[in-house]
């Protein structure tokens, strides 16, 4: 399924062996960015209220990486339990949202197959410090490999204010 028709330019194929993680994602140079509002994220992710955790995507390279933007308000429901009084944004919430940057990446590959793109695993996941009401976090999520196009796995990094808040490595299986 692709939508984004106006972005096929010449790419390098996609990585069929895993590697490290990138310490940072570096911005990509040349090209103007790519800019999704919510409408067009929705018309790529299944995702709504109040799961919907990405509000606009910033800079989208096809089947490379995308940039991505959620802006915290005290109005999510999450956090009127966690934590009365001091509400931080849940940890899997922010993995969720880095998994979501991810899925525009992978409902936008070339020859991807109708289904589901769902989490297969998570690892070496680290959370540096708290989300809270008022923060914009700012996540970049890098395909580091694809198998069949129908497994992949991504290195996604968010940051607040230029400090990391979360990063790890999010592995994805399309469901039919």
């Amino acid at each position: 399924m692709t939508i984004l028709t106006d972005l096929h330019t010449p790419v390098s194929p996609v990585q069929t062996e895993p590697e490290s993680p990138p310490q940072s994602i570096p911005a990509t140079p040349s090209a103007p960015p790519t800019v999704l509002a919510i409408e067009e994220i929705h018309k790529l992710l299944p995702h709504r209220y109040p799961f919907s955790l990405v509000d606009r995507i910033i800079e989208f390279v096809p089947e490379k990486r995308a940039v991505g933007i959620k802006n915290v308000t005290f109005n999510e429901p999450h956090f009127q339990g966690h934590f009365p009084g001091r509400p931080i944004m849940p940890g899997v919430l922010i993995v969720e949202a880095m998994a979501q940057v991810g899925g525009v990446v992978l409902t936008q590959m070339a020859d991807v197959q109708d289904g589901l793109f769902m989490f297969a695993g998570i690892d070496k996941v680290r959370f540096r410090r708290p989300v809270v009401p008022g923060d914009q976090i700012i996540m970049a999520v890098e395909l580091l490999w694809v198998k069949k196009r129908r497994f992949g796995k991504m290195y996604g990094r968010a940051e607040v204010d230029g400090q990391l808040a979360a990063e790890g490595e999010l592995m994805f299986s399309l469901v039919d």
